[in-house]
C-alpha cells in the first residue's frame, strides 16, 4: 500500500477543498508514492510523536493540526515546528494533516462530539457557501436513464437526506454533423432534430471532474453538450459547528457534569448559570468563539467550544451558557475517529493511536 492510498481515503472523508483559506492541511512532508509501513494517528505532529512513529515502525503520521501553518524561512531546529519537520525528514516519515476540512464536514470533529454527547437532530451551525455546482446535461431520451444513473453513481444528486435528486425537462436538440464526425444519430451534412432530455443535478464542487467524466463516458454522443454552473446556495452538510438536542433536558449543573465526565475534564470555564434547563446544544471543536452569535441565533441553551477570550464570554448576553472545555479536550476524540476510519478502510494494516500527550496546556489544582 502506498501513502497515496491513505491520502485518498482521508480526502474522501474530508475533501481538501473544505479547508479554510488560512489552513495548511494536506501532505506536509514525504512523498505520496512511498510504500506505507504503518500509520500513527495524533492531534499534533510534534517531534515526540515523530520519534514515537519511528519506534513503532510507522512512516506516516496522520495529524489533525498541521505542524506547519505558514512558510518556514529557516529549518535549523530553533523551535518545535522546525524540530518536528527535521525529525520527519531525517527519518523518512510523512506527515499528513486533516484539519479544518475535517472540522467542516458534519461527520467529522463536531459529529464525533455530538455523538459523545448523545445529541440528535444535528444541523451545521454555519453552512458554507459557494461549494455547490449544478450540471445541465442534454441527452437523447433513450439514453437519459443510463446517463442519469452514471451521474448519481459518481456522487451527484445528493441533497440532505435525499439521494438521486434531479430535474428532467424534455426538448428538441438540433445539430449537423460535419466531415469526419461519427454521429450517434443523423447523417453527415444534414441538420438533425432529436428528442432530448435536459437533466439538472446539484453536486459538491470537489466532485466535478469525477461526475463530468462519468457523464461523458455514459453519454452516446461524440460531442456532449453540458453546462456547469456555480451556485451560491448554502451547503447545509458542510460548514462550521453543529447544533443538536439532548435526549432529555438537563439542569445546567448536570450538563456541566456530563461535559466533565465525557471529555475527562479537570476544569470548565463557563459563563454565569441562568437557572434554566439545557436542551439545545451548539458545539464547535477547537477555537469556536466566532460562532457565539450564530449559536445564539440558533436558540442554543449552551455552546461548547474552546479558546474563548475574556470579553467574548460577555457575548452570551445571559441567554446561553458558554462552556470552554479546552482546545485539546474538545478535539481529543478526533484521534479515535481517524483511527476508526482508517482501520475500516485498511483492516489488515497497522493503524495505531499515539501514546504521547501533546496537550501543551496543564492545570495546577493545588
Amino acid at each position: 500500500m502506498k501513502i497515496r492510498d491513505v491520502i485518498i481515503a482521508l480526502e474522501e472523508l474530508a475533501p481538501p477543498s473544505y479547508q479554510e483559506d488560512y489552513d495548511n492541511a494536506g501532505l506536509i512532508t514525504g512523498q505520496p508514492d512511498t510504500d506505507c509501513k504503518g500509520i500513527l494517528v495524533t492531534l499534533d505532529a510534534t517531534e515526540a510523536v515523530i520519534l514515537e512513529a519511528l519506534e513503532k515502525g510507522c512512516n506516516l503520521v496522520v495529524a489533525h493540526h498541521p505542524i506547519v501553518f505558514s512558510g518556514l524561512k529557516k529549518v535549523n531546529g530553533t523551535n518545535y515546528v522546525e524540530k518536528a519537520v527535521i525529525a520527519a525528514i531525517k527519518n523518512d516519515i510523512a506527515i499528513y494533516a486533516i484539519h479544518t476540512n475535517l472540522d467542516n464536514v458534519a461527520h467529522g470533529v463536531n459529529g464525533r462530539i455530538a455523538e459523545k454527547l448523545g445529541l440528535g437532530n444535528t444541523q451545521v451551525l454555519l453552512p458554507r457557501e459557494n461549494n455547490l455546482r449544478k450540471l445541465y446535461a442534454f441527452v437523447p431520451e433513450d439514453k437519459s436513464g443510463l446517463v442519469r444513473d452514471a451521474i448519481f453513481n459518481a456522487g451527484g444528486g445528493n441533497i440532505g437526506n435525499y439521494s438521486e435528486c434531479s430535474f428532467n425537462l424534455p426538448g428538441k436538440g438540433t445539430f449537423k454533423a460535419g466531415k469526419g464526425a461519427d454521429p450517434y444519430v443523423g447523417e453527415i451534412g444534414k441538420r438533425h432534430e432529436e428528442d432530448e432530455i435536459k437533466i439538472e443535478v446539484i453536486f459538491p464542487a470537489y466532485l466535478q471532474t469525477r461526475i463530468i467524466s462519468a457523464m461523458i463516458e455514459a453519454h452516446p454522443y461524440e460531442e456532449v453538450a453540458y453546462d456547469v454552473i456555480p451556485l451560491g446556495n448554502y451547503f447545509k452538510e458542510v460548514g462550521s459547528g453543529l447544533t443538536g438536542e439532548l435526549p432529555e433536558a438537563l439542569d445546567e449543573t448536570g450538563f456541566l457534569h456530563q461535559l466533565k465526565t465525557t471529555f475527562g475534564l479537570k476544569v470548565i470555564r463557563h459563563t454565569p448559570l441562568r437557572g434554566k434547563t439545557i436542551k439545545k446544544v451548539a458545539i464547535c471543536g477547537g477555537a469556536g468563539s466566532f460562532l457565539i452569535k450564530k449559536a445564539l441565533a440558533a436558540g442554543a441553551d449552551a455552546f461548547v467550544t474552546a479558546d474563548v477570550k475574556y470579553h467574548e464570554f460577555f457575548d452570551a448576553e445571559g441567554r446561553m451558557v458558554i462552556a470552554d472545555i479546552g482546545h485539546f479536550e474538545s478535539e481529543r476524540f478526533t484521534i479515535d475517529l481517524l483511527a476508526e476510519v482508517l482501520q475500516q478502510k485498511f483492516p489488515t494494516f497497522a493503524v495505531l493511536k499515539t501514546g504521547v500527550e501533546t496537550n501543551p496546556v496543564k492545570y495546577f489544582l493545588g
